[in-house]
């Protein structure tokens, strides 16, 4: 869909810049809808129309598709994790209801060197040559199994970072959680919950990510783990949801302050110093990028805490009657990022290399924020294009507000605003993805990270920070 030119804010004088590089080939030539990495291999899944399209980020070139799977759109896709690397399974969810788990094999690269390269070039060969001897040369996705129940579109799927869990959302309003029961290299899915208390269509599903180091808030909590579930929806919210320990998903904190449709939601990546983790980057029709911090608790303030999960859980009206006051959390929104955008903000991505977000939607234009360093929250001008919020301006989980600590507030300046991404059409998806491309230094390969955005033009486009 065509998009008007809007004039966008001026960034800082310390701005970096996105130089394009050049797209992925070939072009869709049809609207997509997300292009999502995979977690260790140089490979991009990009959902489109009734198919998914896997580029090679070694050669920016198709590396396979899976097609005639389903019978509506594909709206989003998930790789799971922790497969050898000639081993590839991704997850498709459709506006035809259902999700599909698809697998790739190929036991001749079991090492998994240069796996999509080899893989791009026998495809090539393939479509090129009639001859039928040929056609083994070409591999193919397998659809496993078609996951059903939804009674509407689905909008996102997620696998929790260990694999064992899948999590599918759905304009039904309902959120539905997979469990893998089979044995290994079997697949046998069985729904373990049906989460259905938003009040609306529910956007997108995340699940918080395994810390890869010891924090302090993670430390402190003690139950702060990787099976921990976040959705946001067309109510105007996200919802937190953890299993009680006696088999039951139950909603642990509903986080309100969005004016419109939280179009999406990501998981800090990994801890940073400072000991925020975990929080949470949200954005919305509302035209603002929010992040959320879970309040801090004291390990030895158990009475206390017990006492004020009771006290908490009859004040807040917002809360379900099914959560369980012992699994309440608090959290508060602690950053509004500067304003970027005049339309719907349809994506957001938080890096896990340096802490930068990148935000893009509607109106075509491409943002990127910067988290302040400690001591440079000392001394900001009014000037600057700074969000912060504190003491009494932080909003709370159901429309409370309280006092922020300085470890809990935080500033973000808008570093970096790029117009027209995709000419004049709205932008559905951005990712921060690692670079293996020719045109980066071979010693920068695999670390360097660039920006991917995908549009309604049906262009693949990477970006380059500098």
């Amino acid at each position: 869909m065509a998009t008007t030119t809007t004039p966008t804010p001026t960034p800082p004088p310390d701005s970096i810049k996105l130089a394009p590089l050049p797209p992925f080939k070939p072009d869709l030539y049809q609207r997509a809808w997300q292009s999502v990495p995979h977690p260790t291999l140089p490979l991009l899944a990009t959902a489109h129309q009734k198919s998914v399209t896997v580029f090679s980020l070694t050669t920016l070139s198709a590396h396979s598709a899976l097609t005639d799977g389903h019978d509506r759109s594909v709206r989003s896709a998930t790789w799971r994790p922790n497969l050898p690397p000639h081993k590839l399974c991704l997850v498709t969810g459709s506006f035809d209801s259902t999700a599909g788990l698809w697998r790739w094999t190929d036991d001749d690269n079991a090492a998994g060197d240069n796996l999509e390269v080899e893989v791009t070039a026998a495809t090539v060969r393939s479509d090129n040559d009639s001859d039928s001897d040929n056609d083994g040369d070409k591999k193919d996705w397998e659809l496993i199994i078609i996951l059903d129940g939804h009674e509407n579109e689905i909008k996102s799927v997620a696998f929790s970072p260990s694999g064992q869990y899948l999590a599918t959302c759905s304009r039904d309003k309902t959120v539905w959680i997979w469990e893998d029961v089979g044995e290994a290299e079997e697949d046998d899915w069985e729904t373990i919950a049906v989460l259905n208390e938003h009040e609306a269509d529910v956007k997108a599903v995340a699940w918080c990510p395994q810390p890869t180091e010891p924090t302090s808030r993670a430390g402190n909590r003690g139950r702060y783990s990787s099976d921990v579930l976040a959705s946001a929806s067309y109510d105007n919210t996200v919802r937190v949801w953890r299993e009680d320990g006696e088999d039951n998903w139950v909603c642990v904190a509903v986080l309100e302050g969005h004016d419109g449709t939280v179009w999406g939601l990501q998981w800090e990546p990994k801890p940073r110093p400072g000991g925020k983790f975990p929080r949470i980057l949200t954005w919305s029709a509302d035209c603002t990028v929010r992040i959320w911090t879970l309040k801090e608790e004291e390990a030895d303030n158990d009475d206390e805490q017990s006492a004020a999960r009771h006290q908490w859980g009859g004040a807040l009206s917002g809360i379900p009657n099914t959560m369980r006051r012992s699994l309440k959390e608090d959290w508060a929104c602690t950053a509004i990022l500067p304003k970027a955008h005049t339309r719907d903000i349809y994506a957001a991505t938080w890096s896990p290399e340096t802490g930068l977000v990148a935000s893009t939607g509607s109106d075509g234009i491409i943002a990127i924020y910067r988290e302040e360093e400690e001591e440079e929250q000392q001394g900001g001008g009014e000037d600057e294009a700074v969000a912060e919020l504190d003491g009494d301006d932080v909003p709370m989980t159901n429309g409370h507000t309280g006092e922020s600590s300085s470890s809990s507030s935080s500033k973000w300046k808008l570093i970096s605003s790029t117009p027209n991404g995709h000419g004049p059409y709205e932008i559905n998806h951005i990712t921060w993805c690692k670079r293996y491309d020719q045109g980066c230094a071979p010693e920068r390969r695999g670390k360097e990270e660039m920006l991917v955005t995908t549009g309604d033009d049906g262009i693949i486009r990477p970006w380059q920070v500098i």
